[in-house]
């Protein structure tokens, strides 16, 4: 393995949107992510950030996302402080971009998972370290990057596949999106009326990429890969009970699955609702892959602060 750079020899990035990187950089990503997972299931030691700190700042709650960066922080040798804006200065009215000032001069990269996209802007636009998008309401590029290495790791490349998602235009559907810009496949989107894709706030203006469909059902004909997500976001706690009634034709089933191709995958980011985005059947059953889904965010999540750490690490 190469040797380890000095922390002023790599250029500073941020990773706030699935476009910020390009098709050859996740290329490197999701090569890297698969070795560093080789790694860890050989039980061999890889400790390449064994001097650097990551910072993890949660506005929002997490099971998945504070785990896998935890975890994966200290997989890599290094260490990961957990701060909760109700425990901090900034759940007291403290500009962000002061925190920002003050966090990015203690440690060596930052992961927030905040609501509006535009405090993550900020704090990246004062920060000397490299600042981690761990989900905001508009966007959720790691759970993306997991999810794209799992249907790699199962089907091979996913360049020219039809991904359907159903159910709402939420953050990880926009991320779908701008990922098929980048990565050259396709979307299909079947969302209530009321509920369908606004693609500004998805950031995306090339439709090539992707098509809106009214039927779930037409949306999950031929897919290579079923997706979906919880029917009402957190933040959206208010809208719960007209959600449940606006998307009842929106779970998937099998019946869903069978209109897919017969190889089709199951994706959720979790947590799930049983009976209600999804069956059991489908969620528990042969063509569900969210365990190694969950699993894999911290991989490829591994893979991401080595890149942006490090830059290009070849073995």
């Amino acid at each position: 393995m190469q040797a380890s750079p000095g922390k002023d020899m790599t250029p500073l990035r941020h990773y706030l949107t699935f476009l910020d990187f390009s098709r050859e950089e996740y290329e490197h990503l999701f090569a890297r992510a698969a070795w560093i997972k080789g790694e860890f299931k050989s039980y061999r030691r890889y400790w390449p950030l064994e001097d650097r700190t990551l910072a993890m700042i949660f506005e929002k709650a997490s099971t998945r996302t504070r785990l896998s960066f935890e975890a994966g922080m200290h997989q890599l040798g290094g260490a990961a402080i957990y701060l909760n804006t109700r425990d901090t200065q900034l759940g007291r009215g403290e500009p962000v971009e002061d925190m920002g000032q003050v966090v990015s001069r203690m440690v060596d990269i930052v992961m927030i998972r905040t609501f509006g996209q535009d405090i993550v802007e900020r704090f990246a636009k004062v920060s000397r370290v490299p600042v981690i998008n761990g989900l905001t309401n508009e966007y959720h590029p790691c759970q993306i990057l997991g999810d794209i290495f799992t249907f790699i790791e199962h089907r091979g490349p996913i360049q020219g596949k039809t991904v359907a998602w159903i159910g709402d235009s939420n953050n990880v559907c926009n991320t779908w999106l701008q990922a098929a810009t980048v990565l050259d496949f396709n979307v299909h989107v079947s969302t209530p009326p009321g509920y369908e894709v606004e693609p500004e706030r998805a950031g995306i203006y090339d439709t090539t990429h992707f098509e809106q469909f009214a039927d779930p059902m037409d949306a999950a004909r031929g897919a290579d890969l079923i997706t979906t997500d919880v029917w009402t976001s957190m933040g959206f706690e208010a809208e719960n009970a007209q959600r449940m009634k606006a998307f009842e034709d929106w779970c998937v089933d099998a019946e869903m699955m069978r209109a897919a191709k017969p190889e089709a995958l199951f994706m959720h980011c979790l947590p799930a609702h049983r009976g209600e985005e999804v069956t059991a059947e489908v969620i528990d059953g042969p063509q569900s892959v969210v365990w190694d889904e969950a699993e894999n965010r911290m991989h490829v999540q591994k893979a991401l602060l080595e890149f942006l750490l490090l830059g290009r690490v070849t073995p």
